[in-house]
């Protein structure tokens, strides 16, 4: 038994199409065996039961005039005929499924060990047979048409809560769908919507059309479900179900499509020649003057020019985070390489950082709004961020201002004042030594300290402390540093905006 929905997974339904002929029924089993061998996917067939001894109310048994009754009616099978049917999807290499359409089908899906329960659309707000669904162990798939988006996120909401493994589909319960009413994008809607479930896509097109399963699988898509039959001259085919030609093109549609679509899941490998390509087209690094040995490299000592040097560093090179160093005396104009100049590659260290401050507010249960910027103060470099620096997280900056500062243990904040701003400290986590126009005091969780305009304030912890910042509005020109060194280095704050993924 699958424990889990493989992916990807072509779902073929049969339906009825076994029109109530078993033999017929194994024929279009073994038909589209054939053409699914031939391809690298995973595969289920699937069958829809009804008790109809029970299903059918009485009034209406033996009603030819009631469509669906004589539909249903006409094609029965028995117990016995199903499992030849389920016994010629495994030998057939499919995984094997069925709708159930009441209770006692729920029953005979678990006796017989089928892999899967479908549900269909005009079924997904039977309460009372989700409830017996959701007993079973059997991962589940459930089609959508037709449902109000407040049904839908009480269905998810119920599986979920279930801990049950389940997809659910974009599905239009049109047979044929007109291509207008598709509604592909439902796909991103869904995805968007509920982002821990699988969206597949359950489809009703005419069954020459192969664009639609393109396009689905450009959304994405890896679980789709489609009508099947075999045409003879006994039963013909309807006008929304596949033939085994047409189920063909269908999946050679998906495959090329996958071709193109290539990998989606993460960024693609280093491609060698596409590298050197892009190189010859960067500019390279020179020296502006002359450097010597163990001389720090900064903006003013470099110029970027085009063409690059085989082997030197780039203008693609050099970012706020990069630190580079003369290891020789390099001339003037000269380009700057790895034969002359050692590079240090900083950026390991801030989400270093951003990954200690989360550890440190997740012990804390403190609760960061999604998307607050995390601002990371090095006064004296990143080399010294260990001993002095601070994390500052902005929640808020309007005429009143919130922040949470973070300091790692054994970190000191250098001494500094502000001429209009106006804050109140309370430590929420940890103890700070904070010292006010040079008097020392020491304020630990729960404490609350105002610092007034031209107060000259720093602080040091030994534990790690987070303290919220409450204020007047945050003018950035407005924080002044004892220490000139500090307020000369203009490269002593970074921002990250995604460090809570």
């Amino acid at each position: 038994m699958a424990a889990t929905i493989p992916t990807p997974l072509f779902v073929l339904e049969m339906a009825n199409n076994h029109m109530g002929d078993v033999e017929h029924g194994l024929a279009v089993i073994r038909s589209f065996g054939k053409v699914c061998r031939e391809f690298p996917f995973n595969f289920a067939f699937k069958l829809q039961y009804r008790d109809l001894d029970s299903f059918i109310h009485p009034a209406a048994r033996g009603r030819d005039d009631i469509k669906y009754v004589k539909r249903f009616s006409e094609t029965r099978l028995e117990r016995g005929d199903f499992d030849r049917l389920v016994a010629e999807m495994r030998a057939n290499g499919f995984l094997a499924m069925a709708t159930p359409f009441d209770e006692p089908s729920v029953d005979l899906i678990e006796s017989q060990g089928l892999d899967f329960i479908k549900i269909a659309s005009c079924s997904f707000t039977d309460w009372p047979l989700l409830e017996r669904i959701v007993l079973t162990d059997k991962p589940i798939i459930a089609s959508t048409a037709g449902a109000r988006l407040e049904e839908i996120d009480r269905v998810v909401s119920f599986f979920a809560h279930r801990h049950k493994h389940f997809a659910i589909m974009h599905c239009v319960g049109e047979y044929p769908t007109p291509d207008e009413r598709m509604h592909l994008s439902q796909v991103d809607f869904l995805r968007e919507r509920y982002p821990r479930v699988r969206i597949g896509f359950s489809t009703h097109e005419n069954p020459g059309n192969t664009d639609i399963v393109k396009m689905a699988v450009a959304k994405g898509v890896t679980l789709f479900e489609k009508h099947v039959g075999l045409s003879t001259k006994k039963y013909p085919l309807n006008a929304y179900s596949a033939s085994p030609e047409q189920i063909r093109a269908w999946l050679e549609a998906a495959q090329k499509a996958w071709t193109i679509c290539g990998t989606g899941d993460s960024r693609l490998p280093s491609n060698p020649q596409e590298t050197a390509s892009l190189r010859s087209l960067q500019r390279g690094i020179f020296a502006k003057r002359p450097l010597a040995a163990g001389e720090k490299i900064d903006n003013e000592d470099i110029y970027f020019a085009f063409p690059p040097q085989p082997d030197q560093f780039t203008a693609n090179d050099w970012f706020k985070y990069a630190e580079f160093t003369a290891t020789t005396d390099i001339v003037q104009d000269a380009p700057v390489a790895p034969a002359n100049a050692g590079f240090i590659d900083q950026r390991a260290h801030i989400w270093d950082i951003a990954k200690q401050v989360k550890k440190l507010l997740s012990k804390t249960k403190i609760v960061v709004p999604g998307g607050a910027d995390l601002e990371v103060s090095h006064h004296y470099g990143l080399d010294r961020f260990d001993e002095v620096g601070l994390v500052i997280i902005t929640v808020v900056n309007r005429g009143y201002c919130k922040k949470l500062l973070v300091s790692l243990p054994g970190q000191m904040h250098p001494e500094q004042y502000h001429k209009k701003k106006e804050e109140t400290f309370h430590v929420i986590h940890g103890e700070i030594m904070l010292e006010l126009d040079g008097e020392p005091m020491l304020c630990r969780s729960g404490d609350v300290v105002t610092i007034e305009p031209g107060v000259r304030h720093k602080f040091k912890t030994e534990t790690g402390a987070v303290i919220e910042e409450i204020s007047t509005t945050h003018d950035r020109n407005d924080s002044f540093y004892t220490d000139p060194a500090i307020m000369a280095n203009k490269q002593r704050k970074t921002l990250l905006t995604y460090w809570m993924d």
